[in-house]
């Protein structure tokens, strides 16, 4: 099943959702610091392997880490070749004061803000989609 690439339609579809909870960006010397916990994502990287994880989870672990954050998730299949979904999210809530730290899944975007910007970013998001063409 082929993603979207239209980026109008993309953002008049894109059903944004804030998921429940709070997740931290931890980085870890290697994966058994895990001790069986399945992260949401990682990335490996130079300095070592970045996981995202519940909060809870992570404190639970002992795991060192100073960002927490809201998930948000755009519910449009979005092709990994698409243009411009990432500028137009990452503009609007720029515009608001907002940070955003995305991440692409292959069928979803996946959108990490400041915890007490959840909901903030949502409405930015819905209002985004609202005003579409």
């Amino acid at each position: 099943m082929a993603g979207e690439t239209s980026l109008s339609t993309l953002l008049r579809s894109m059903s944004p959702h804030l998921n429940e909870g709070a997740y931290v960006f931890c980085s870890l010397t290697n994966a058994a610091q895990l001790n069986g916990v399945q992260p949401l994502g990682s990335f490996q990287e130079a300095e070592g392997l970045t996981v995202i994880l519940p909060r809870q989870h992570a404190e639970h672990l002992c795991l060192p880490f100073s960002y927490v954050a809201a998930w948000l998730t755009l519910h449009v299949h979005s092709a990994l070749e698409a243009v411009g979904l990432t500028a137009a999210v990452a503009t609007a809530l720029a515009q608001e004061g907002i940070s955003c730290n995305v991440i692409a899944g292959f069928y979803h975007d996946h959108l990490f803000v400041a915890h007490a910007d959840g909901a903030r970013a949502l409405a930015v998001l819905q209002q985004l989609t609202d005003n579409a063409e």
